[in-house]
């Protein structure tokens, strides 16, 4: 039986694939950069971006190989930071460690601030072990053209190969801390010794100070707390904690001295 080919039924449409657009490519900067991870295995250093499939495989001979050849980056275990992120037709590239190049850990480059004015910085570590992580560069491919996604599923993706859920940037630099600082901090207490970020990781921005020389020294005085109740004064000598002082105030008196503890 011949039809009319106005008889015929227009095949459906596809459906037009949505690009990735550019709050989409905002999100996923903003989500991703500066990440720090777990490596979950190792990672050899590579000029060329390490391959990594979107479903959640990639030629572990061949990684294997170029870790023989320029050996680790990072081993199991290690933190290691996305210090770039480029967003390509199909993929995504990230820069760990500051690439290739890089070979120091990651806390090596990074500062603190040290004071209230801001003006001045601290640098977090001065480690400077030889078996430290390296840099490298890692590519996502999707193997088509880049659709929309967010970087809590890019997380997902990677998770094979890096653990984005266990650290933020200030539990990273707590845990670099000696045990007896780390308490503290989570005590809300200040130690002689402590400088001014871990300061204020455990009690805060202070209420006042002021800052002062005297006998050489640069004396800089932080004060928590207002009457009535505890008053804690807290002076630095650069950088460095030197003394703490508690004193307790209350209404229409003078700061005394904490009663003394019984033994």
């Amino acid at each position: 039986m011949l039809t009319n080919a106005a008889d015929k039924k227009p095949a459906p449409e596809k459906a037009p694939v949505e690009k990735l657009g550019f709050e989409d490519r905002v999100e996923l900067t903003r989500g991703l950069m500066a990440e720090y991870g777990t490596v979950k295995v190792l990672l050899p250093r590579s000029k060329k971006a390490l391959e990594f499939n979107s479903d959640g495989t990639y030629d572990k001979k061949e990684w294997s190989e170029i870790a023989k050849e320029s050996g680790p980056a990072a081993r199991t275990g290690d933190l290691v930071q996305v210090t770039k992120i480029t967003l390509e037709h199909d993929r995504i590239v990230f820069e760990i460690n500051g690439g290739f190049k890089g070979g120091r850990k990651w806390y090596q480059g990074v500062q603190v601030g040290g004071g209230m004015g801001g003006a001045s910085t601290h640098p977090i570590s001065t480690d400077t072990d030889s078996n430290a992580p390296g840099g490298t560069s890692l590519a996502l491919l999707f193997h088509k053209p880049l659709e929309p996604i967010k970087a809590a599923e890019v997380k997902k993706i990677l998770a094979p190969v890096l653990d984005f859920e266990k650290h933020t940037v200030t539990e990273v630099y707590s845990e670099s801390l000696p045990p007896e600082v780390q308490k503290a901090i989570k005590e809300k207490r200040v130690l002689e010794g402590m400088n001014h970020e871990q300061v204020v990781m455990a009690m805060g921005r202070p209420v006042h100070h002021s800052r002062e020389p005297k006998d050489g020294m640069e004396l800089e005085d932080w004060v928590y707390g207002t009457a009535p109740g505890k008053i804690t004064f807290v002076t630095f000598n650069g950088d460095k904690v030197i003394k703490v002082k508690e004193a307790y105030a209350g209404l229409g008196t003078q700061v005394q001295d904490p009663p003394a503890k019984r033994p």
